[in-house]
């Protein structure tokens, strides 16, 4: 049975290493000239590959449009954190768990562990056929997969296929978005594409920028849409970027007037703040900034950049500090976005993540309508549906060709 592997990024890759160690013959193409290029982006900052968080608190962190109830905690039993984990260490790569609980290699970078993978994944008889652009699929009268490629009209035919294309995100990396018309061509639902773990844009009042460009806000929380997220968010030129705003992309999306309630110091509450002022009658403002130890960023960001105090009563400034609103235009552009929402409906898709309207092709990684904060959870969804899409292709591939044999005469 021949099982092709559409898409080069750490879904497609694990998705093509399953269908290898079950016995299958696996062709893998990818449109840019090696694979693994979006695993590498990935190691930029460390390649943070998964999390210790517990299951059910890892399962929640995975959202998308009417996905399946418990999905998310069956994929993981398949292949969770603790797989993952042992899978890196089996290609000779060491992992720990940082303080946050996040999991990292333990020399903090990706090309290691790609060399090893993808030697493993030729030692298994993978063929890497690179420079090949997906340009149509369809099944044929026998129920194998025809697979057009843009490069010199080349045409492969499989028992399965595996799509791993990614989502919008990294279009460099051959992750652009272009296979959404194909899907669409033929009926399928996909939801539009749109940026997630991104910066959003902020309308500075003059004067904050001069003080507060570059600048980390740290250990501070943010509320949006009834949800809040804790951790750091980084002034830029256009707006905010940083862990806090990138956990709450969802709930911004969802407002009709996003904005954010920044609270600057989220361990300490407001009677408390009030009491380290009492006494305090005059530099109300500069005492404030003092006792509770207020970034010059954050100055800037209260007092809108003009230096003077935002308000005179103790009591209204330490609600300010307290929930603080930011109003946002807009998200960064896809491109530049660290990982996209939507993507294939999963109403279009079975528990084995095949699509049902074109029977043998699987679907894997960020083409599926899900989305995730970073932490390690992009990777381990990527690992997990890859391998659920390897082990079905699989199966589906074993039924097929026994199917056809029982066939003839």
């Amino acid at each position: 049975m021949m099982i092709a592997v559409v898409g080069g990024g750490p879904a497609g890759l694990r998705a093509a290493e399953v269908a290898a160690q079950s016995g299958a013959e696996v062709a893998l193409f990818d449109s840019r000239p090696s694979a693994g290029r979006k695993f590498l982006v990935a190691g930029k900052g460390g390649l943070n590959l998964t999390h210790q968080e517990p299951a059910v608190e890892f399962a929640v962190r995975y959202r998308g449009r009417d996905q399946p109830a418990d999905l998310w905690m069956r994929l993981l039993a398949e292949f969770g954190p603790a797989e993952l984990r042992a899978w890196a260490e089996g290609l000779g790569i060491e992992t720990f768990a940082a303080t946050s609980g996040r999991v990292y290699p333990k020399d903090l970078k990706a090309a290691a562990l790609l060399r090893s993978w993808i030697h493993r994944l030729r030692a298994l008889g993978v063929h890497f056929h690179v420079r090949h652009r997906l340009v149509d699929l369809s099944v044929n009268q026998a129920g194998g997969i025809q697979l057009q490629f843009a490069e010199g009209g080349v045409g492969v035919q499989a028992d399965a296929a595996i799509l791993a294309l990614g989502g919008g995100s990294w279009p460099e990396t051959g992750s652009d978005g272009r296979w959404v018309s194909m899907l669409a061509e033929r009926g399928i639902t996909v939801q539009a594409l749109t940026p997630a773990n991104c910066g959003w844009e902020v309308a500075w009042p003059q004067g904050v920028l001069d003080k507060a460009d570059g600048q980390p806000l740290k250990n501070v929380a943010a509320r949006a849409a009834g949800e809040s997220a804790a951790g750091e968010l980084l002034v830029t030129r256009y707006g905010l970027e940083g862990g806090v705003v990138y956990q709450l992309g969802s709930a911004l999306r969802r407002m009709e007037h996003p904005r954010l309630e920044i609270d600057f110091k989220p361990g300490t509450s407001h009677e408390q703040l009030r009491r380290k002022l009492t006494g305090v009658k005059q530099r109300v403002w500069e005492t404030a900034c003092e006792r509770w130890r207020l970034s010059p960023a954050a100055q800037a960001i209260l007092t809108r950049g003009t230096g003077v105090s935002p308000c005179a009563a103790i009591a209204d400034l330490a609600l300010l500090v307290k929930s603080f609103p930011v109003p946002l235009s807009g998200p960064r552009p896809l491109a530049e976005a660290i990982s996209s929402a939507g993507g294939v409906a999963w109403s279009e898709l079975d528990e084995d993540l095949m699509l049902r309207r074109l029977p043998g092709v699987f679907v894997a990684g960020e083409m599926i309508d899900w989305e995730a904060p970073t932490g390690g959870y992009l990777l381990q969804g990527a690992f997990s549906t890859g391998t659920r899409a390897g082990c079905a292709a699989v199966r589906y591939s074993a039924g097929s060709v026994a199917a056809r044999t029982t066939r003839k005469p």
